[in-house]
């Protein structure tokens, strides 16, 4: 796997020009050189990229060369986009700009988390493990005691109230600005946005979700509904609503009003399209089965008819 080393690589090897957050937000001419090497960040990066690697490596060798053919660039992609959001200089230019943050949020939860269960890594990643501990994780992960929790979880409608819980709460101003204050409720926030998302594109997007499909695609309606509503709040707002930012966005030529207005658009108008994409596909293959079916039917129905006539004559 030439792709999954070089990308290993890039990973380890990751240029070390960090430049630590010293409680001022980056200014214009240094923002080339913040690269934050967070080893909270990089750290599970760099060993969800190893695990899927080497899991997909060992499904090969049992499986053949094509196991998770389509699925691994699915994953690769999901994981650069992620590292771009949480460990290049748009994660520090998100401490002078609220757009910047919100963009970076729109990366983590409307597209690498979608790409990354695309991926699927779960398979891979047990299989990485060593042999004595695969098949304990594995009946942990799928036995029948954990089946009901991870069911309901995995219900669309649930997964979305999950995933608008976490959206909605941390953009309450109190609880937002305490994560320009803190590393830690910062991270608690990324990690938060990001597991709510990856099971609600989980739940939307797995094989086994066939029979909700019809639920699927109103999750991904209300989705859109309220991320797109707080996002048109944010854009048709006449004060801004964090102060905590100060006046950060002065020197990148937005003022603070103007910074939130282009936060409420990425969100509002971009942010939308994964969701209203995600959909659309949903119904394709909804009208795809049922013509499919129809068509089964029709055949069926020709067939005993044929097969009555046949014996008609028969006799």
């Amino acid at each position: 796997m030439p792709v999954g080393r070089a990308a290993v690589g890039v990973a380890l090897l990751w240029p070390g020009i960090a430049v630590a957050h010293e409680g001022q937000p980056p200014a214009p001419h240094d923002i080339a050189r913040a690269w934050p090497l967070e080893p909270g960040v990089v750290v599970p990066l760099v060993a969800l990229l190893a695990l899927y690697v080497f899991g997909v490596r060992r499904l090969r060798e049992r499986a053949g060369h094509a196991a998770f053919r389509g699925r691994v660039p699915l994953f690769f992609a999901g994981w650069l986009v992620l590292a771009l959001a949480l460990a290049s200089p748009l994660h520090p230019l998100g401490s002078a700009l609220f757009s910047a943050h919100m963009l970076q949020h729109e990366l983590v939860m409307a597209v690498a988390a979608p790409l990354l269960v695309l991926g699927q890594p779960l398979a891979p990643m047990l299989f990485a493990l060593p042999a004595a501990w695969r098949r304990p994780v594995g009946r942990w992960v799928g036995g029948k005691d954990a089946r009901p929790l991870v069911e309901l979880i995995a219900h669309p409608l649930v997964a979305t109230l999950l995933h608008a819980a976490a959206v909605l709460a941390w953009h309450l101003p109190a609880l937002y600005e305490s994560t320009l204050r803190s590393e830690a409720l910062h991270a608690a926030q990324h990690a938060s946005f990001l597991g709510t998302a990856i099971v609600f594109w989980w739940a939307l997007l797995r094989g086994g979700a066939r029979p909700h499909r019809g639920a699927a695609v109103i999750a991904l309606f209300v989705t859109t509904v309220y991320t797109g509503g707080l996002g048109a709040l944010l854009t048709v707002s006449e004060t801004p609503w964090y102060t905590a930012y100060g006046n950060a966005s002065i020197p990148w030529g937005l003022t603070p009003l103007e910074d939130q207005q282009l936060a409420g658009i990425i969100m509002w108008m971009p942010g939308a399209g994964p969701y209203l994409l995600a959909a659309l596909l949903l119904v394709a293959g909804w009208i795809r089965d049922a013509g499919g079916t129809r068509r089964g039917r029709t055949a069926g129905a020709g067939d005993d008819a044929g097969m009555t006539a046949h014996a008609e004559t028969a006799s």
